[in-house]
């Protein structure tokens, strides 16, 4: 990471922020997440950087639209496209000290930077976040944004639930950084174009620097909105938190492994059950084909489980959206567990 431009003298008690925001493909959410940001009201001086990659809709032409009418928005390249590059790329044109991510389908809650401002000179955290609040709009979104937020999407990761307590954690969303300790331990990994916060946090914590999560730290985000994106998405995920593992092994943990286990274990209750159903409609009857049936309660078993558990959620939820909440279950298990299996292979 180069170093920054000079920054300006500040004359209040709140020292400057530089807000950091990678943008590609995000026509739909831009002027929302942006408008988030500058409406803060922070009291001392703000800049806003959008790392603009490659994109096929008007996200250019929306984010130049945004810069002209506020001078507190600068816009920088990101030809690589990637999430991590687009990161560094607004953090080495970054003037100031402290430096908190926002995506660009992300809506900062009121008082967000203030208080993560506040709470980084307390801690002296290396990184403070908080809770990822999935909200949908549409009833499928509104089932993702559910299935985000409950033990049963996402293993209970501290940022994904509300219920979490304030204190040290391995990683959290997004966050607000000290600029000496990203630049410690060299930024963003650019090779990692998913899971970078994660990986990130964890070279973080290996320097012997904390992570800090507070709940009122809160970050609208907005899930995908159709069926064939939630897939990739995870599919995608998963891919990349194999790569994870493969660099870091100690960080494999029955939460991360619980998903590519179901897969391999529904794959083989499938594979056994048709083989027994073969066999009996063969004439071979013994206790082999008996035993081969039985596969089938692996896929009987699981689908119980998160029927079960989504009905007996305990949060008012429409009636469309809890039935429609099994199936996204399954989509995001199936997709995260099949990318973990498949991996990145050569890259």
């Amino acid at each position: 990471m180069t170093a920054a431009p000079a920054a300006s003298t500040d004359r209040s008690d709140h020292p400057p922020v530089s807000v950091v925001m990678p943008v590609r493909n995000e026509e739909r959410h831009l002027s929302a997440a942006v408008r988030r940001v500058l409406d803060q009201q922070y009291p001392g001086q703000l800049e806003l950087i959008l790392s603009i990659g490659p994109s096929t809709d008007r996200t250019h032409q929306i984010a130049e639209g945004l810069a002209a009418t506020d001078p507190r928005v600068r816009i920088v390249d990101n030809p690589e496209g990637w999430t991590p590059a687009g990161l560094n790329r607004a953090i080495e044109a970054a003037r100031h000290d402290i430096i908190v991510r926002v995506d660009g389908h992300g809506e900062l809650t009121p008082g967000y930077i203030a208080t993560a401002v506040e709470l980084i000179e307390e801690t002296g955290a290396a990184n403070v976040g908080g809770f990822m609040d999935a909200q949908g709009r549409s009833t499928f979104e509104r089932a993702v944004a559910t299935a985000y937020t409950s033990h049963l999407g996402l293993g209970g990761g501290a940022f994904h639930l509300a219920t979490s307590h304030e204190g040290p954690a391995d990683t959290v969303y997004l966050g607000t950084f000290r600029r000496d300790a990203l630049a410690k331990v060299g930024g963003f990994d650019e090779t990692m174009h998913r899971a970078q916060d994660w990986e990130l946090n964890y070279r973080l914590r290996k320097a012997g620097e904390q992570i800090w999560f507070s709940p009122e730290l809160r970050v609208t985000y907005r899930p995908r909105s159709g069926w064939v994106a939630l897939a990739k998405q995870f599919y995608n995920t998963g891919r990349w938190r194999r790569e994870v593992v493969r660099r870091h092994p100690e960080t494999a943990s029955l939460r991360y492994l619980a998903p590519p286990l179901t897969v391999l274990g529904l794959t083989a209750g499938w594979s056994g059950g048709i083989a027994g159903l073969a066999r009996w409609a063969a004439g071979r009857r013994g206790p082999l084909s008996v035993l081969l049936l039985l596969g089938f309660l692996a896929p009987l078993v699981y689908t119980s489980v998160v029927v079960g558990g989504a009905a007996s959620l305990r949060r008012p939820l429409p009636g469309k959206v809890r039935a429609l909440l099994p199936a996204v279950l399954i989509v995001m298990h199936l997709a995260w567990g099949l990318g973990f299996l498949v991996g990145l292979g050569k890259r």
